[in-house]
């Protein structure tokens, strides 16, 4: 047995402790990008601690899923401002910014020599800036990851910078910021919590570590409903804190699967957010990934792993991995996930979708190689 693991330098963990971000950034640079969504004032707290640290920033602001163009536009204000230091504060799309950003500010060349996919996919090979991350959404786990997702809209697709440099100096998750989360962000986010949590430990890659990680964050992620219903519930918000943040340490070293090998492609194509899609996409890719193990190889052991996530997920020592696929089923369905064709697509899309999801680094992680026709069936069921 061989493996590995790797994550940020150092892990914070706790309600209140967006109160240490001064003496945090303090002790890695003097000159702060502040990378956030797009109500930079929401960081107001993370402002004045930098201040009161005498740590000058500027503010860079990323509306929406970001591009390949933001993460450039960010470096260009990095160095003009001579930043030392990165901190991205928001959901995935901030953070991965700021990633990208800090890696992208310290090493020559294009973008393309680095990017997966539509570039070269070169090694990053100087250090990046030091980067400090701060999520307000439970989902993404950007925090622990060890790459950046950018869409390119020329391509029409969304792909990564990928390599272990890329992980943050500081993961700094505070449950507190997530309580007001409207409830379509809580919904989304927290779907794509619990895939990177199924996904991984189903996944050809998935080591002894990653496994009970994976599996303290499934039990985490039960309370995803209570979550949303009761949005000031701190313990539900907790648990969902810990399920994104396990989430992202599980996937960040086991690698995902289909679900988040159609997500990366899709969201490239349409206006679909990353939680929507994948949310949409999980119980149907489970439902076909489970067929297909009972058809082709039944002593699979991801097949058991299924079951296993079954047991968590409804509470019953007797559930099968169907149970499993339709308690997540009846999960999107009472977190109100839209349908795809909400969002513009289409069957005439379908083999365009299903070449790019095939040639997906995400895709290499599925316990088995599921075909077109099986593809197919996922995304006509998630229509």
């Amino acid at each position: 047995m061989r493996f590995e693991f790797a994550t940020a330098t150092r892990i914070i963990f706790g309600g209140g402790t967006l109160a240490e971000v001064g003496d945090l950034a303090a002790a890695l640079g003097r000159r702060a990008l502040v990378v956030t969504g797009s109500r930079p004032e929401r960081a107001a707290r993370v402002f004045a601690a930098l201040e009161a640290a005498e740590v000058t920033h500027v503010t860079y602001a990323v509306g929406g899923e970001p591009k390949v163009s933001d993460a450039l536009q960010g470096v260009a204000q990095a160095r003009a401002a001579d930043c030392d230091l990165i901190i991205g504060f928001g959901g995935g799309s901030a953070i991965d910014t700021a990633k990208a950003i800090a890696a992208l500010t310290t090493n020559p060349g294009d973008v393309l020599d680095y990017l997966e996919v539509i570039g070269q996919g070169k090694p990053i090979t100087e250090a990046p800036l030091p980067v400090i991350a701060i999520p307000t959404t439970a989902g993404t786990g950007a925090e622990v990851t060890r790459n950046a997702v950018l869409a390119s809209p020329e391509h029409r697709v969304k792909v990564s910078l990928r390599n272990p440099k890329l992980l943050p100096a500081v993961a700094l998750v505070d449950p507190e910021l997530t309580h007001g989360l409207p409830p379509t962000v809580t919904a989304s986010t927290g779907m794509d919590a619990l895939t990177q949590l199924i996904e991984p430990y189903v996944s050809i890659n998935r080591t002894p570590l990653t496994d009970g990680i994976a599996l303290e964050g499934l039990q985490r992620a039960r309370s995803l409903r209570r979550a949303y219903d009761q949005p000031d519930d701190a313990a539900a918000r907790e648990d969902m804190a810990v399920a994104s943040l396990f989430g992202g340490l599980a996937l960040a070293n086991a690698k995902l699967g289909t679900v988040h090998g159609f997500a990366g492609p899709m969201a490239g194509m349409y206006p679909l957010p990353h939680g929507v899609v994948v949310a949409r996409l999980l119980p149907f890719v489970m439902a076909a990934n489970i067929r297909a193990l009972r058809q082709r190889e039944p002593q699979n052991p991801a097949l058991a792993r299924y079951a296993t996530v079954a047991r968590i997920l409804t509470g019953r020592a007797d559930a099968t991995p169907e149970d499993g696929v339709a308690w997540v089923g009846e999960l999107a369905a009472a977190l109100k996930i839209p349908p795809l064709t909400d969002y513009g697509v289409e069957r005439g899309h379908f083999d365009d979708i299903i070449a790019k999801t095939q040639r997906s680094s995400s895709n290499k992680g599925n316990p088995l190689a599921l075909n077109a026709d099986e593809l197919a069936g996922v995304l006509e069921q998630a229509l």
